[in-house]
């Protein structure tokens, strides 16, 4: 596969996981009504953006995530105060353009003293033009012009928070779950393509071998079947090898193999990795099998299974990170997941339709972790806000996801920083 192909395909997973998630979000903020001011995937400055109708849709330059802002979450970024001077465009009777500086460069404008305003419930703005005080219904879509920048009004009725406890609680759980279902649909896409198998491995090969490690040093090559370990057969269990060498550190050990059609022993002293567990430097794969079509049925029990397994392999992840039994290393960053990303995507579109759908199963998972700033955070806040019948007090909530945000932010620049430095020592 050319390089071109590789970082296409790499980027695309990347847009495609986060995309179906955001519009999780977006989707089920439209049908409650909420204004939803930006569509934007990815942190940072802007690298493409357009609007239609009143969302604006960015493309940003840091691609570790994206989101979704509806009017209500945050403090609105233009406000107008009393005594504040602005001009007004009217049309059919209704305010719909409210100008905020350059008055005198507008036309066709209503200009004056701000006396009165109310842009969230009741809809008005009364002005002081030239000592008479009129008052002017403001259209629920008026806009504001400040500084070249237009911003739509949300009234109560179109924020986040004017919606029921159930509407809200929806908008943001629909992005988790467009995750599970991409991951649903991916995983039942993988099974199609690679079909079930007939029969069940009964060996393993080579896959792939570390250079400068005792395997390379050995002689032990690509597509080399492995038969036993110190005179243990191995047949389709990995893992037992693993756990062989991994008991012999520093000891010299016996690799029966087969190359093409002839059986070799080869004799070498496993090396200790940081922790003292004893490695050669092989990585092994299962030969290619006969595989038939599945069945309807066969492709959606096996997506099951594969969701469930995989996910109880993700909160085996999470729980290490808890108890601590983990290095820096075992973390990776936006970096690392590009990485592997563009390995598998060397693999064929079969595998990383299968790393995909791992993919957007992780990230529904992780964005449903009670952690601030995440979707999760913000469930258990409705949540709350349920059982005590009213809401947490916006200025408290907004700064406990702040400081979530900020501290996702600091972790996600030392996993990266850490991934660049493994790179440029040249680290698997």
């Amino acid at each position: 596969m050319h390089m071109i192909q590789v970082v296409f395909l790499t980027v695309l997973v990347f847009f495609v996981i986060v995309t179906i998630h955001e519009w999780g979000h977006f989707f089920f903020a439209k049908r409650a009504g909420i204004l939803v001011r930006e569509f934007a995937i990815g942190f940072g400055p802007k690298l493409f953006s357009m609007k239609r109708g009143e969302t604006r849709y960015t493309l940003r330059l840091v691609p570790a995530g994206g989101y979704v802002r509806m009017a209500g979450e945050d403090p609105e970024i233009v406000e107008v105060q009393s005594g504040q001077t602005v001009a007004v465009r009217l049309k059919n009777d209704k305010v719909t353009r409210i100008y905020l500086d350059r008055l005198d460069e507008r036309s066709n404008v209503i200009r004056g003293e701000v006396t009165a305003i109310d842009l969230e419930k009741q809809l008005y703005i009364s002005l002081d033009v030239e000592g008479d005080i009129e008052r002017y219904a403001v259209h629920p879509q008026a806009v504001m012009i400040n500084k070249g920048n237009e911003t739509q009004i949300a009234p109560y009725d179109r924020q986040f928070g004017s919606k029921t406890v159930g509407q809200r609680a929806l908008a943001i759980f629909a992005g988790p779950a467009m995750n599970f279902v991409l991951a649903f649909v991916l995983f039942s896409t993988y099974i199609q393509m690679a079909g079930i198998p007939t029969a069940e491995p009964d060996h393993i090969l080579v896959d792939a071998v570390t250079d400068g490690m005792p395997a390379q040093q050995s002689d032990i090559k690509p597509n080399d079947v492995l038969n036993a370990v110190n005179g243990q057969p191995i047949g389709a269990d990995f893992d037992k090898m693993i756990d062989i060498i991994g008991k012999s550190p520093g000891k010299p050990v016996t690799v029966d193999i087969t190359r093409n059609g002839q059986k070799l022993q080869i004799k070498l002293t496993p090396v200790a990795d940081s922790e003292g567990v004893g490695k050669i430097g092989i990585t092994a794969k299962y030969p290619k099998v006969p595989t038939r079509h599945a069945t309807f049925s066969e492709t959606i029990s096996g997506s099951a299974k594969l969701m469930k397994n995989m996910t109880v392999t993700i909160f085996q992840g999470f729980g290490k990170i808890i108890t601590g039994d983990f290095k820096l290393d075992d973390l990776g960053g936006p970096v690392r997941t590009a990485e592997v990303t563009s390995e598998i995507a060397k693999q064929g579109i079969t595998q990383l339709t299968s790393w995909t759908a791992l993919l957007s199963l992780y990230l529904g998972i992780f964005n449903l972790l009670p952690i601030p700033a995440l979707d999760g955070s913000r469930l258990l806040f409705i949540g709350l806000e349920a059982l005590r019948g009213r809401p947490i007090h916006p200025n408290k909530e907004s700064m406990v996801h702040f400081i979530g945000f900020a501290l996702i932010m600091l972790l996600m620049l030392v996993v990266t920083y850490n991934d660049i430095l493994r790179l440029v020592r040249g680290e698997p």
